[in-house]
């Protein structure tokens, strides 16, 4: 099956091209706030070579005539950088600006100094006795909550866009499950009245006594009608399922379907196996057999063969349908269950997913594409819990 119409290709589109721009602002806030980052992390550089350099004075200075004001407020203008002054055997001289109830405890200020180690090497002082004080900093506060933040940021935006992606899919399923309940209510109630006059005609026709084998198709087909009001009148609801024969459910819907594909097309059991029982609902199953049958037969065009394998482990049973014809490409596979989703230029695209939530919703069982090649034919598999 080659697609020639596809209504959620363009939403598809959209809402990849959203993501994309979402993961882009997310992205370009995280390179601007990185640069900042790095302009602000050289301005504190820049801060704590100043402030080394008042140190030194400081410690050199010994005149009383030099006025030492100036270098004490730079020393203390600093609010925000901690900073650690040690000597040249490692002992701690001076810190600022660290966890100054923690600071009471020399071994949490031998942990900041060796964090401030491998942040960045230090700033030699050299002093006048030929001795050398070393000061360590690390990033501030500030400057470490502005490195994470763009990081936060591009997470809560991807939350955001999840969170939409997600409310958006949930609302699109709540409409089309309206909009199925209304459309499949209304067909069953317009298909009700005239279905129950032709029943009313077959009868008139068997008392007049006209050709027997006539009325009898005129007959099955009437009762068909029957059952297919039946299942537009079920969906909305849940489904009484009845524990059967799934060889017995299988093979009544292909021998209606036998009669009604076009001779050049050989619908066919390969191998049956009675005796499995399964809980489904009779009329919904055959619907969704009969969905699968046409849309193999769409495949195969004007000659082919179909068939319907049955094989079963401890628990599960699996039911494959198997065609000769045009096949799906691999990145369809998904797709083809979606409402809209269609290879003919008519139309509306429902009937595999309608398949699809028969089976899932109502059976608790699954179905999907086990196989497919162009040209080669397609296999859909559905799988079912044995009673």
């Amino acid at each position: 099956m080659i697609p020639t119409l596809d209504l959620y290709t363009n939403k598809e589109r959209w809402k990849l091209l959203l993501f994309f721009i979402a993961i882009g602002i997310g992205i370009g806030s995280l390179w601007y706030t990185n640069k900042l980052v790095h302009e602000l992390s050289r301005e504190e550089e820049k801060k704590v070579e100043l402030w080394a350099e008042a140190t030194r004075y400081v410690l050199e200075t010994q005149k009383e005539t030099v006025d030492l004001n100036f270098l004490l407020k730079v020393i203390e203008n600093n609010t925000t950088i901690p900073v650690i002054l040690t000597d040249q055997n490692n002992k701690i001289l001076f810190f600022r600006n660290v966890d100054s109830i923690k600071a009471n405890k020399n071994e949490y200020l031998m942990e900041q100094l060796e964090v401030m180690k491998e942040f960045r090497l230090p700033l030699t002082i050299k002093l006048d006795n030929g001795k050398y004080n070393y000061i360590y900093y690390r990033e501030s506060v500030i400057l470490k909550k502005l490195t994470i933040y763009p990081y936060i940021q591009l997470l809560v935006i991807i939350i955001f866009v999840v969170i939409s992606y997600l409310a958006f899919s949930f609302s699109r399923r709540a409409e089309q499950n309206k909009v199925w309940l209304g459309l499949s209510r209304e067909t069953a109630h317009q298909l009700g009245t005239p279905t129950s006059s032709l029943m009313a005609w077959v009868e008139l026709l068997k008392e007049t006594n006209q050709d027997y084998n006539l009325i009898s198709e005129l007959e099955k087909d009437v009762i068909r009608l029957n059952i297919i009001t039946e299942r537009f009148s079920k969906i909305g609801s849940i489904p009484k399922l009845e524990s059967m024969d799934l060889y017995f459910a299988i093979n009544e819907s292909v021998e209606y379907m036998q009669k009604r594909v076009p001779l050049s097309v050989n619908l066919q059991i390969v191998n049956g196996i009675d005796g499995i029982i399964v809980a489904i609902n009779k009329h919904l199953f055959g619907w969704v057999l009969e969905n699968l049958i046409k849309n193999a037969l769409d495949a195969v065009v004007n000659a082919g063969i179909i068939e319907i394998r049955i094989s079963n482990n401890s628990n599960k049973v699996f039911v494959d349908i198997i065609d000769d014809g045009k096949g799906v490409l691999k990145r369809n596979f998904k797709r083809v269950f979606k409402p809209g989703y269609t290879t003919k230029t008519r139309g509306w695209g429902l009937g595999l997913s309608l398949t699809k939530r028969i089976i899932e919703e109502y059976h608790h069982g699954k179905i999907f594409v086990l196989h497919s090649e162009i040209n080669r034919g397609t296999t859909f598999r559905i799988i079912l819990p044995i009673v």
